[in-house]
């Protein structure tokens, strides 16, 4: 077997071994790539309230959406916005550790709009039956939870990079006639359907093929901890690990409340010019008050994180993204790199396309494949 037919048999087998889960992987990637654009549409009504002279106060808010809502569910976390049009987003979830799947994975999750000038429940959103975030958990672990699911994903994505630089070696011409067919299609009225779908597999496949590496090696960030410190490591040009560690709180009797509200006003004076912040309060005794700040809206790139004392709302500890290394830069960027949004709305039609056709190889790949075994002049 000359070296190509060693190619062909490689890509062959591995087509058929993960050409299921890489069809699921590319089809929710391609569906959730504009899921923010359509739930905010969808949305728009609890999204936006008539501003007012003055907010109230964050603490206030939050025990009284506790209130509306009753105990059955705790609140988790609140996402605030600079934009005084936004309604305030309150957040309660609760995991079961024990679970296997994604439904059973999840006790609650439930996302509460609330208008900050009145403290009136726009609306509430069972987010575990969303129909992106469902499409999310498929993409991301095929509805298994994250720890079993995620490999399977992950180890699929690999053979997929694999599959593509096998398929460019098979695609490569071998003279100049034969490379006129390659960049394009060369249809005619009497051309068989079976050539047709060929040239779909090997033509599309090739125009989408680096997007699509990109795209695969972006999730592998995500799937395994070794590949994202190595994308780091580069990235740096360090081994030596992030700053991740966490602050502690100090105890002061009866402060809580204005803690609360301290850090929010301190983070909103800091970052005015961002998109919004995400608060989560403290734990337990001695945990802090973390935020996370969100620059830009439905980007991810540039964020920053503070932490405050949960007792005396004092700024404990602030990571702005300029002082971050490269390497650290380029991990938190990855969403939007996976998902095209680092390019704006040309480079999410660009990420919509490329995972179409993605989903599109497997299946015309598999009719090649029946093809050949039905008849051996397949192409003639």
């Amino acid at each position: 077997m000359n070296f190509k037919k060693i190619i062909g048999k490689i890509h062959l087998w591995l087509g058929l071994s993960s050409g299921l889960i890489v069809f699921i992987i590319a089809i929710t990637g391609c569906i959730y790539v504009f899921s923010e654009e359509f739930t905010n549409s969808f949305r728009k009504n609890d999204m936006y309230v008539q501003p007012q002279k003055k907010t109230l106060e964050l603490n206030q808010l939050w025990e009284s959406t506790q209130e509306q809502i009753g105990s059955t569910f705790q609140l988790s976390w609140v996402n605030v916005y600079n934009n005084p049009t936004k309604s305030y987003i309150f957040y309660a979830y609760k995991s079961n550790e024990n679970a296997i799947t994604y439904f059973e994975n999840i006790e609650y999750y439930k996302s509460i709009y609330v208008n900050p000038y009145t403290g009136k429940i726009l609306n509430i959103y069972n987010e575990e039956l969303d129909f992106f975030n469902i499409v999310k958990m498929l993409h991301w672990s095929l509805l298994l939870k994250t720890e079993y699911g995620q490999p399977i994903v992950g180890y699929s994505t690999i053979i997929f990079v694999i599959m593509l630089i096998s398929g460019f070696i098979l695609w490569w011409p071998k003279n100049k006639k034969s490379r006129k067919q390659r960049f394009s299609f060369q249809w005619k009225n009497t051309t068989r359907w079976k050539r047709k779908n060929y040239d779909l597999h090997n033509i599309l496949g090739f125009y989408i093929g680096s997007v699509a590496i990109i795209i695969a090696l972006t999730g592998l960030v995500w799937a395994f901890s070794w590949f994202q410190a190595i994308v780091y490591v580069v990235g740096a040009g360090t081994t030596t690990p992030p700053d991740f560690s966490r602050a502690t709180s100090s105890y002061i009797e009866n402060s809580k409340p204005k803690a609360f509200d301290i850090a929010l006003k301190t983070t909103k004076e800091k970052y005015i010019d961002s998109n919004g912040f995400r608060i989560t309060p403290a734990k337990d005794s001695t945990d802090i008050i973390n935020v996370y700040i969100q620059q830009y809206d439905g980007l991810y790139y540039v964020n920053h994180g503070l932490q405050f004392d949960q007792y005396s709302g004092k700024l404990l500890k602030e990571r702005k993204h300029q002082n971050k290394n490269f390497g650290e830069k380029i991990i938190n960027a990855n969403y939007d790199i996976h998902v095209g949004a680092i390019l704006g709305m040309p480079g999410k039609i660009i990420a919509f396309i490329a995972s179409l056709i993605c989903a599109s190889l497997p299946l015309t790949g598999f009719l090649i494949w029946i093809g050949r075994k039905r008849k051996k002049n397949y192409y003639s």
